[in-house]
């Protein structure tokens, strides 16, 4: 009679079934989403009629001013002085008495120079300057 050695071998795999279903799902989830992304564009809207609408001003926009570490100004661009900045910032404001200005400072633009720039603003009539710090390149 022959009998055959007992051996323990084990064979050991990774279950790929739990790991199927989640990609499955993910899968299902964003398919949904961008779906429903879609129609969400693809409305049919009618916009109602104004009879005193105008084009919105340029002048309306928000205007930024940046500071750089060497204290320069900068606004759309362009290094502008300190006086020529009061001028635009006063015509600006004469235009639009709620004109919004950001003033955007680097993180290691010296303190004087983000206050003249905070003086000018408030000398040109602005209310409320925002100012954030930020690293500019």
């Amino acid at each position: 009679m022959l009998i055959k050695p007992h051996t323990n071998k084990t064979v050991v795999g990774v279950d790929l079934t739990p790991i199927i279903d989640i990609v499955f799902l993910l899968l299902i989830f964003f398919l949904v989403a961008t779906t429903f992304q879609q129609t969400e564009r693809e409305i049919d809207i009618a916009l109602p009629d104004a009879e005193s609408g105008a084009p919105i001003s340029v002048a309306l926009r928000e205007l930024v001013i940046n500071v750089d570490r060497n204290g320069a100004l900068i606004l759309s661009g362009r290094t502008v002085a300190p006086d020529d900045l009061r001028d635009i910032l006063t015509q600006a404001v004469a235009q639009n008495t709620e004109q919004k200005v950001t003033l955007r400072a680097d993180r290691d633009a010296a303190w004087g120079s983000v206050a003249q720039a905070l003086d000018i603003c408030e000398g040109a009539g602005v209310e409320q300057p925002f100012v954030d710090f930020v690293p500019l390149q």
